[in-house]
């Protein structure tokens, strides 16, 4: 009798302790999204007139604006690696460009540990539709680096309709395999995107989403959706577009990138996974001279401030409050561990990035830091507001030195007039330079 009472008490112990575990509040979706060579000001909510980007701006308003955010690289690989992986993407080997001519047999190593990794360990489906950028060879496909399904290409750009990169070769894969189809770039990410959300609802599944779509636009080849295709198989190079006609090309492209960011907010709705789902917008470096940095020095591929300060949403509806701006100088590889302390987890290696969930959800400051940058010869580090820019060739190395809190445009060099603040940033931009871009373990440090 008394061992049937034992058993009956443990068997309702049992189910109950299931069905808490059932109960458990599901770990946030989240949807990362990436434009391509977007500039600080070429959507609305950052200020343009030209370009009407509404479900941009409804994001920003109903999650958090950045004012200083930054690209880790002012190119698109480096940036990708240090996103992926949380570090400077010189520990990773990618400080330049992977492209499509010369460098065919390289990409982020497999030993790297990416976001979609970390994601998939802690019980995540992971998917990705869009530009990889971060190797050519099948060696160093995205279904290698943790996602589960990836649909897209791994170049620099490809034809939006042909989907042919600038060396003539096909670049639309499906998985591991070359499998070209019909449809412009931005709508088959959106489209995927959409499909992606519905098929993989967590309360079918089982299981939360990591969604990551890194946009082509609105990088060049310059088209609409109209527009035939620019390139041909075998064929290096791309067509000439007219150049008066780019600004009205570019504006579609970036409204076409928007009305899909708008179909996944929608599809999130639907499915019930909105108020439970992290959407982060950000863009992969400043814009070239065909698009628009908000009044900011520089263009892509520069050490200014508009070749790396771009704009950044962030939006959590459960547990983050709409219509805030943030200040606080962030970069994209701060968003790997920003993700993994929202879920409860710890990067699994040494990274550099830093997590903001605490900024974000009680506008803590964030601790005092230098960060740098660096592409070929150009380098910069942030010291708080200061800002000190070397350009080195062989004429000898270029300084400059700039307080953003009074000069975003950095117009005036006040290097001559704080000696010594010069010369202790690039001391430190130098050792710096010495330890991470000479390869230094990260854990040596």
């Amino acid at each position: 009798m008394k061992n049937n009472l034992f058993l009956l008490l443990v068997s309702a112990w049992i189910v109950s302790c299931s069905g808490n575990k059932e109960n458990l509040p599901m770990q946030p979706n989240i949807v990362l999204i990436m434009a391509d060579d977007l500039g600080y000001g070429d959507i609305s909510c950052y200020g343009n007139a030209y370009i009407n980007t509404p479900n941009l701006d409804l994001l920003a308003s109903n999650g958090v604006l950045f004012t200083d955010y930054h690209s880790n690289g002012s190119v698109c690989s480096p940036t990708r690696a240090a996103l992926m992986t949380g570090k400077y993407q010189q520990r990773t080997g990618v400080e330049g460009v992977v492209t499509a001519k010369s460098h065919r047999e390289v990409g982020l190593a497999l030993s790297e540990v990416t976001l979609a990794e970390e994601l998939k360990q802690d019980g995540y489906n992971t998917g990705m539709f869009g530009k990889w950028h971060l190797g050519y060879d099948k060696a160093f496909n995205p279904t290698l680096q943790g996602f589960d399904e990836f649909v897209g290409f791994v170049s620099g750009n490809v034809d939006y309709h042909g989907h042919i990169d600038q060396e003539g070769y096909l670049d639309w894969w499906k998985g591991a395999e070359i499998e070209n189809e019909k449809g412009y770039t931005t709508d088959l990410i959106s489209d995927y995107a959409v499909k992606y959300i519905q098929e993989n609802n967590p309360h079918v599944a089982g299981k939360p989403f990591f969604l990551y779509l890194p946009h082509e636009a609105p990088h060049s080849p310059y088209q609409r959706r109209i527009d035939k295709v620019l390139r041909e198989v075998g064929t290096a190079g791309t067509q000439e577009v007219i150049q008066d006609s780019i600004s009205s090309i570019y504006k579609e492209m970036v409204e076409v990138m928007d009305e899909g960011v708008g179909k996944i907010i929608q599809t999130l709705k639907e499915t019930g996974q909105y108020e439970n789902t992290i959407v982060v917008f950000i863009s992969d470096n400043g814009a070239n001279h065909y698009g628009n940095n908000g009044g900011l020095r520089g263009f892509k591929a520069g050490p200014y401030e508009g070749g790396s300060r771009v704009p950044a949403i962030f939006s959590f509806p459960k547990q983050i409050k709409g219509g805030g701006v943030n200040d606080q100088t962030v970069l994209s590889m701060d968003l790997l561990p920003t993700l993994l302390d929202f879920i409860g987890k710890e990067p699994g290696s040494a990274i550099d990035g830093i997590s903001i969930k605490e900024n974000l959800l009680e506008q803590k400051k964030l601790p005092e830091r230098d960060v740098f940058f660096a592409y070929g010869n150009k380098s910069f580090i942030r010291s708080g507001d200061w800002k000190l820019v070397l350009v080195e060739n062989k004429a000898g190395k270029k300084i400059e030195l700039f307080n953003l809190s009074e000069d975003l445009e950095e117009r005036n060099d006040l290097g001559s007039k704080v000696p010594d603040l010069s010369k202790r940033l690039l001391n430190k931009l130098e050792t710096w330079a010495v330890e991470v871009r000479e390869g230094v373990d990260l854990v040596s440090r």
